[in-house]
């Protein structure tokens, strides 16, 4: 077989579905070039093309004017029609995203294909019998494209890693998290420099306390999940002379094992941030250090970063403290234990924590009062047995034990990052924030319209919201019918929050100010963060070289941070179809979720697990998109199918190697 040809009994999905004469059309009819312009390619699962053009329209790029380009490229295109839906195709790939994906191999006649998990991969990968390494028909693989330059033939590739039988717990958990980029083993070096930094605390403990703040001797404790591992805040508590409170929140302080220039760096840098599967963590620090010497254990002396505040009783700042620090936990509280305390009153350290959660409101109420959004997110934990298997899905609750932490977490962000920016006179590049932008001007502008017809007003200035406003509007709709959707409208108009050396605040919050400090042992930027820290601390500047380097690794973060969390959502994706399988058939209330021209997407409200309704599956009318009004209408009864309608489903397909659930509405 010639290399890098399509094999005549698999063809690719871009061939299946795009005969060859319409796909190389461009090759005898080229069109008038208007432009070339290059950037970021988006490729969507039905094998489209996207790229924005500079005055903000997008223009679309069919799968047959692709030219190889897959999702996330760095291109070259030219326009080649404009108007109200420009149109553009694919001149060249000036860099590539990824070349490795996760996919199933299947074996024809003598020849391997693999077809990869992610849909927006639209063309199978072809791999020559002497490449599988190992692999058997069947398996779920790591395929890494080792050609791709021509786009009547296929992409070749080679099996870089054999990952285990498809519908395998520990094959799909690692399929998930090997599709986005991670790798989880840690090389031997990196274990080596983990175990010899775990020993630098012992040979320099005495040196380092001489350096370091002695909180020993105040009343600490840490408040993490039941089934956490690594502890890396702890909050101690003292009522002072002057009868104010003295409230610690003490950070591990991973800067003292993790140094500049160590492939233990290199290796947490590229990692960027730990994930949470369902039924796993994989680390960005070896176990040694985010488990062992960087958590927080009871009982154990350990360094730790610190911010310490000097509170009246109503939760006014009086003084504020930061520095190193030698902590030794006196209880580890898990947050169901914590909110027992709270509940009976009674309990070890009822006082401190009674006072830390009156505390705690009070913070709560100012920033809400300053304009801090109010959302609550449902999340959900599953019940797995021996294999894996989910045999029970809850929401989590959220109670004022978890609340309590993250008010004590809010504030020390905040004040680090006000610190920082008196430190540094407000000057761009020279500390790293976590930001989160205002909502899109012209979304805003679509709630504005598509709340009117519900009754309800939204006060827009010059295209701006304000998160007060929104916050108004969100309490106004609590316990009327339109709840969910005006809830759900409200959500999709925000943007994500992301690290950056440029601060324009974080509107969600409602700070001018905020940062990432509290989470070091989980994220990167909390360790940069960290760095810069000690170094305004100790009244010198960080180099041009530094700010440089922290400046590309914030980007490099908030990327692995989306991508760590598609992993998160994937894996529960998973467990949540996996959970349905078994109940086909079966009745369940959903709330809208999502419509499109194609089908309406319904979340489940018990397991939160998310499935659609295809418009050919809605009886008794033909319904079309009203995009405008985020439903989809009957032409002849005109019924309305609405974001954040609430409606009875019933479960009609399971789709686990795609990760879909089919539901038919009852």
């Amino acid at each position: 077989m010639r290399e890098g040809c399509t094999h005549p009994t698999k063809q690719s999905r871009l061939l299946r579905e795009y005969p060859r004469n319409d796909k190389f059309r461009m090759k005898n009819q080229k069109p008038k070039i208007e432009n070339k312009l290059s950037g970021l390619i988006r490729v969507n699962t039905r094998g489209e093309g996207s790229f924005v053009l500079p005055d903000g329209k997008m223009a679309k790029i069919e799968t047959v004017d692709l030219n190889t380009a897959l999702d996330g490229d760095t291109v070259e295109i030219v326009v080649i029609s404009r108007g109200k839906e420009p149109k553009a195709q694919v001149e060249k790939i000036l860099q590539r995203k990824r070349s490795e994906f996760v996919g199933l191999l299947e074996k024809i006649e003598g020849a391997y294909f693999v077809t990869p998990d992610d849909r927006r991969m639209y063309v199978d990968i072809l791999v020559m019998p002497d490449k599988i390494g190992g692999a058997s028909d069947g398996d779920k693989v790591l395929v890494k494209i080792t050609r791709f330059d021509d786009p009547k033939k296929d992409p070749l590739g080679e099996i870089v890693q054999v990952i285990g039988r498809p519908g395998d717990n520990e094959t799909e958990m690692m399929g998930i998290v090997l599709e986005k980029g991670f790798r989880p083993p840690f090389t031997d070096e990196v274990e080596r420099e983990a175990s010899e930094a775990k020993n630098r605390a012992f040979t320099h403990f005495d040196e380092e306390l001489a350096k370091r703040r002695d909180f020993r001797s105040v009343p600490t404790f840490t408040i993490d999940p039941v089934d956490a591992k690594d502890y890396d805040d702890a909050l101690s508590f003292q009522t002072l002379p002057n009868g104010n409170f003295e409230v610690g929140v003490h950070i591990a302080d991973v800067s003292f094992f993790v140094r500049p220039g160590t492939a233990l760096d290199e290796e947490a840098r590229h990692r960027a941030t730990s994930i949470y599967l369902v039924d796993r963590t994989i680390p960005m620090l070896p176990e040694v250090l985010s488990n062992d010497q960087c958590s927080l254990v009871e009982g154990i002396d350990r360094f730790a970063f610190s911010a310490v505040f000097e509170l009246t009783a109503d939760g006014e700042i009086k003084n504020d403290w930061f520095g190193k620090s030698v902590i030794n936990s006196n209880k580890r509280f898990s947050y169901e234990k914590v909110q027992e305390i709270l509940d009976t009153k009674n309990g070890q350290y009822f006082a401190e924590l009674d006072t830390l959660n009156k505390l705690a409101y009070a913070l709560r109420a100012k920033k809400i009062e300053a304009g801090a959004l109010s959302f609550e997110d449902e999340e959900v934990k599953f019940k797995l047995d021996e294999t894996g298997k989910p045999i029970e899905v809850n929401k989590k609750e959220r109670t004022d034990s978890h609340k309590l932490v993250e008010d004590f977490m809010l504030l020390a962000n905040k004040r680090v990052a006000e610190f920082a920016s008196k430190k540094n006179k407000n000057r761009a590049n020279t500390f790293v924030y976590r930001i989160h932008e205002s909502p899109d001007p012209e979304k805003i502008l679509a709630l504005q319209e598509f709340l009117k017809p519900l009754g309800y007003n939204i006060e827009v200035k010059g295209k701006r919201i304000s998160s007060a406003e929104l916050n108004r509007l969100l309490e106004s709709s609590v316990g009327q019918p339109e709840e969910n959707i005006i809830q759900r409208a409200t959500v999709r108009t925000m943007q994500k929050a992301i690290y950056s050396m440029i601060n324009v605040g974080h509107y969600g919050l409602a700070f001018e100010h905020y940062t990432h400090f509290t989470s070091p042992i989980r994220r990167y930027p909390d360790l940069m963060v960290h760095r810069l820290l000690e170094i305004y601390l100790s009244g010198k500047q960080p180099s041009f070289e530094m700010l440089a380097d922290y400046s590309s690794l914030a980007i490099h973060c908030s990327e692995m941070e989306k991508l760590a969390a598609e992993a998160e959502r994937d894996s529960v994706k998973y467990k949540q179809v996996e959970y349905m399988q078994d109940k086909i058939g079966q009745i369940f209330q959903g709330v809208i979720s999502g419509v499109t021209e194609w089908g309406i997407y319904v979340e489940e409200l018990e397991t939160k697990a998310d499935g659609m309704i295809r418009l050919a599956d809605l009886p008794g009318d033909y319904y079309v998109l009203d995009q405008k009004n985020f439903a989809v209408v009957g032409e002849k009864t005109k019924k309305r199918y609405r974001l954040g309608d609430v409606l009875t489903i019933k479960v009609k397909k399971a789709d686990l190697n795609r990760k879909i659930l089919d539901f038919v509405p009852v």
